[in-house]
C-alpha cells in the first residue's frame, strides 16, 4: 500500500524563508546604556533601537512601539490629514483644480493659475517639513552618517515650509496697503534670508554641538525664534488692523497660540522631573511635534479662507508676471539650501572623521 506524505511540498517549504527574508523579526528596544552617547536622549532611559540594523528594520519600526514612535506618527498623520483636507478644498471650492485652469470655449486644456500656485507650493511645503521630520525620527538610528544626513534633510524641510508660509500669508492674509509698504516690500526677501539662515546654519550648529546639546538648544531657538517672528508679521499686522471683520483672525490666533505653547517642550520638560517615566509616551519633544501638528492644521483653514477672500483680485493686483516670479522662488531656495547645507555637512562629517 502506497505511504502518504504529510510533508509540504518544497515550494510550500521556501515561503517561512523567503517572507522572513522580506519582513524579519524586529529586534526589541534596549535600553539607554547599550547605544552609543550621540543617540541619547537626556532622561530617556529605554525604548531605544538598537543601532547598525538594516535599513527595512527602521522602516518596519514604523509599527513597532519604541520612544520615536509618537515623534513619527504625529507628523505623518498631519501629513496625511493636509493633504487630504487640501484634496478636499480644490474639489469643493478651489475650483476643482488649484495651480491650473481649463482653457477654451470647451474646457480643453490646462494653463497656469497665478492665483493659486502660491497655495499649492505653500501645501508641498508643508507636507515636505512634516514627511521630512518624520523620516528623520524614524531613520536616524542607522549610522551616525545617516543621522547627521538625516538631520540635515529635517533642516532643509523645516526652511522651505518657513518660507511657503512667509509666501502664502503675504499674498493671501493681509491687504494692498501693507504689501506696498516697505515692509511689505523687504518682507518676502528678508525671509527668504532667514529660511536660508535657519535651514544651513541650525543643523550645522546641531552637528557641531552634537555632544553640547544646550548650546545647540541655543542656536536652534533664536534661528527659529527669531524665522518665525518675522513670518507672522502679516498676521500680526492683520490681527491689529481689521481682526473683527476677518473669519480667519481666531484662526491665525489659535495658530500662534500652539506655537507659543509648543516652544515651551521644546526642551526636555516634563522628563527631566520623571527620568524613565516619560520613555514612551509624554516626551517634550513628542508634545512640541502634536502642537506643531496642529498648529498648521489650524493655519491650513486659516489660508483657505484668506485665499477665497484674496482670490479674485490677487492677479489685478500683483500682476500675473511677478506671482509667478514669486512661486518660482520656492524651488531655487529649495536647491540653494539643500546645496549649502549638504556643502557644509560633508565638510564636518570629513573633519569628524579625521578627529576619529
Amino acid at each position: 500500500m502506497p505511504q502518504v506524505s504529510l510533508a509540504p511540498p518544497p515550494l510550500c517549504s521556501a515561503y517561512p524563508s523567503v517572507l522572513d527574508r522580506l519582513l524579519p523579526s524586529l529586534p526589541p528596544t534596549v535600553g539607554d546604556t547599550e547605544v552609543p552617547p550621540l543617540f541619547r536622549k537626556p532622561f530617556i532611559v529605554s525604548g531605544y533601537r538598537p543601532v547598525g540594523q538594516r535599513w527595512r528594520c527602521y522602516v518596519l519600526s514604523l509599527f513597532q512601539v519604541h520612544n520615536e514612535t509618537i515623534n513619527v506618527w504625529s507628523h505623518l498623520l498631519a501629513a496625511v490629514c493636509v493633504a487630504i483636507r487640501f484634496m478636499v478644498f480644490a474639489v469643493l471650492q478651489g475650483g476643482g483644480v488649484l495651480g491650473f485652469k481649463l482653457q477654451g470655449p470647451e474646457g480643453q486644456g490646462l494653463s497656469v493659475d497665478a492665483s493659486s500656485l502660491p497655495l499649492v507650493l505653500h501645501h508641498l511645503s508643508t507636507v515636505t517639513y512634516l514627511s521630512c521630520s518624520a523620516a528623520a525620527h524614524l531613520l536616524q538610528p542607522r549610522s551616525e552618517p545617516a543621522r547627521r544626513s538625516l538631520v540635515l534633510v529635517d533642516r532643509v524641510g523645516v526652511a522651505i515650509h518657513q518660507y511657503g508660509c512667509a509666501m502664502a500669508l503675504c499674498l493671501y492674509s493681509v491687504d494692498t496697503a501693507w504689501t506696498q509698504s516697505m515692509l511689505g516690500q523687504v518682507y518676502l526677501p528678508a525671509a527668504a534670508l532667514l529660511a536660508w539662515c535657519s535651514g544651513t546654519i541650525c543643523p550645522c550648529a546641531q552637528l557641531c554641538f552634537q555632544h553640547r546639546r544646550l548650546c545647540h538648544m541655543v542656536w536652534q531657538v533664536l534661528l527659529v525664534g527669531v524665522a518665525y517672528v518675522w513670518v507672522i508679521v502679516p498676521v500680526v499686522y492683520r490681527l491689529a488692523t481689521c481682526w473683527w471683520s476677518n473669519s480667519a483672525a481666531p484662526l491665525h490666533i489659535l495658530q500662534v497660540v500652539l506655537f507659543l505653547l509648543s516652544a515651551l517642550f521644546s526642551g526636555p520638560v516634563p522628563e527631566c522631573f520623571f527620568p524613565g517615566r516619560c520613555d514612551i509616551v509624554g516626551q517634550g519633544h513628542q508634545i512640541f511635534h502634536v502642537l506643531l501638528a496642529l498648529c498648521t492644521l489650524v493655519q491650513q483653514e486659516a489660508l483657505f479662507r484668506d485665499f477665497l477672500w484674496r482670490r479674485p483680485g490677487l492677479v489685478r493686483q500683483y500682476g500675473e508676471e511677478r506671482l509667478l516670479l514669486v512661486c518660482t522662488s520656492v524651488p531655487c531656495l529649495a536647491l540653494c539650501c539643500a546645496a549649502t547645507t549638504f556643502k557644509k555637512g560633508r565638510r564636518q562629517s570629513e573633519r569628524m572623521e579625521m578627529q576619529k
